[in-house]
């Protein structure tokens, strides 16, 4: 596209801290948007908001917010409506995943409720919230899947689980919302180099440790398909974007 559809609107980023969320606060900066920062670690987000105006000339608001807490994401979505006038675009990538090859006779409830909370609960919240506002902008919601979310995981269902629930959600709110000029999409990236699981310290690091450069997707690469699909405006929508290393399917 060579107008810029997105300068000057405003988008909410959850899970901004870190990884996909913090490489898709900066794209849509970089495209001119304000952009308010959810995520539970302050620290991270006020540091990551302040850089960002500095290098973009954007307008920010960083929230700390626990999406499982339903009161706490109205507030978030309340003042990013009041800070900004308005809400066109949401990126509902906030998630965490168990401990990888823990069986399901093994796994805790304590993990089970967590993961449940936050990849479902806290879609669900962050949706009811920001709806009214998408339709009044022709706006756009983006939920991060996963590759696990159309495919088997055999290492861990439960995460899994939620993906292919995130999925679901997505495609049939779209049939929902879509006639009220809401776009949704979900994009469904295979293996990130992330903190993701930052919960189990061992599990982050590996992440972001044994793969090369080209030997896994990079957070940059999600969030330029989040800006892909902001960027879309009525009457079209891409509603699914499954972004996969090109070996993908050999290593299954």
């Amino acid at each position: 596209m060579d107008e810029n559809t997105l300068q000057g609107k405003s988008a909410l980023v959850t899970g901004a801290s870190a990884g996909i969320g913090r490489e898709t606060v900066r794209a849509l900066a970089d495209e001119g948007m304000n952009v308010a920062l959810a995520a539970r670690r302050a620290d991270e987000l006020d540091e990551l908001a302040g850089a960002v105006e500095a290098e973009y000339g954007v307008e920010t608001v960083a929230v700390p917010t626990d999406v499982t807490d339903e009161a706490a994401v109205d507030d978030l979505v309340a003042e990013t409506v009041e800070t900004f006038g308005g809400l066109d675009v949401v990126v509902a990538n906030a998630g965490t995943g168990t401990e990888r090859g823990v069986g399901i006779e093994e796994l805790d409830t304590e993990q089970y409720r967590t993961v449940m909370d936050v990849n479902t609960d806290g879609m669900f919240f962050t949706t009811r919230a920001a709806v009214p506002h998408l339709e009044e902008s022709a706006g756009t919601i983006v939920f991060v899947g996963s590759f696990a979310g159309k495919f088997p995981r055999s290492g861990s269902p439960v995460y899994a689980g939620t993906k292919w629930w995130t999925r679901g959600f997505a495609l049939s709110l779209a049939a929902q919302v879509g006639p009220d000029d809401i776009g949704v999409t979900v994009i469904n990236p295979s293996e990130v180099r992330t903190e993701f699981g930052k919960e189990y310290r061992d599990e982050a690091e590996l992440s972001k440790q044994r793969y090369e450069p080209g030997e896994i997707t990079e957070p940059a690469d999600i969030a330029a398909a989040v800006v892909f699909a902001a960027q879309q405006e009525p009457p079209n929508t891409v509603t699914e974007i499954d972004l996969y290393r090109r070996d993908k399917f050999e290593m299954m």
